[in-house]
């Protein structure tokens, strides 16, 4: 049966504009984006095997423009769909930050975090530099590691924040093995950078750590 022979409260479009969104499962979000199925299958069913196949739904978006083109029932123009949403999520999480959401919201910094750094294969250290009202600057990765770990120079945090002209910067990296508690490593990264800052007169307010589950505020863990 045609996804328009379903009943209206069924049909993944309907459903959303009469519930919203979040209403969805992933599957019927996924088949919005694809319009139509592969042959002899609905676009719902379709999406239903491409996350079977190839997810659940994060592992399924951290892949590239390329790889997710080369998956049945994509092809190029839909993965392209996929790769722009996620990238207006990115830039809507970042207007946020714009208005001056640093302090007010600081749950939405974590969430811009994760959605810049989860799923990385390696980790990676980024920083966020703000002005005096702490509005977003810059977003920017600063150091790249393996699978284990990322060496942080606070030298080069404090460069590049001069160069903002930045009053306060916020930090954070993945972890991908996808457990977000703090390491000591971590702590001792934090206690150093705060100090490296200080000298300066620039103020550190947080250190997320992304795992898989909620980001981790350092500063709510009263380490910064």
């Amino acid at each position: 049966m045609h996804i328009r022979e379903w009943p209206a409260e069924e049909r993944p479009r309907e459903k959303l504009l009469a519930r919203g969104a979040a209403a969805l499962s992933d599957a019927e979000l996924l088949a919005i984006f694809l319009g139509s199925g592969l042959p002899g299958r609905d676009a719902v069913a379709t999406a239903r095997e491409l996350l079977q196949a190839h997810g659940p739904l994060r592992r399924l978006l951290d892949r590239g423009a390329a790889e997710l083109a080369r998956l049945p029932g994509l092809g190029p123009a839909r993965a392209c769909k996929l790769i722009a949403a996620l990238e207006l999520a990115q830039r809507h999480l970042g207007a946020d930050l714009e208005r001056g959401a640093a302090m007010s919201d600081p749950l939405a910094v974590g969430r811009y975090f994760a959605q810049r750094l989860r799923g990385r294969p390696h980790e990676v250290f980024a920083a966020l530099f703000l002005d005096v009202r702490l509005r977003a600057l810059a977003f920017e990765e600063l150091f790249q590691g393996t699978l284990d770990g990322a060496e942080v120079h606070p030298r080069e945090v404090v460069r590049r924040a001069l160069a903002h002209n930045a009053a306060a910067v916020i930090v954070g990296h993945n972890h991908p093995s996808g457990h977000a508690e703090p390491s000591a490593a971590d702590q001792a990264v934090t206690a150093r950078l705060k100090q490296a800052l200080a000298l300066v007169d620039l103020r550190l307010l947080d250190h997320f750590v992304i795992g898989d589950g909620a980001p981790v505020s350092m500063a709510a863990r009263g380490w910064v």
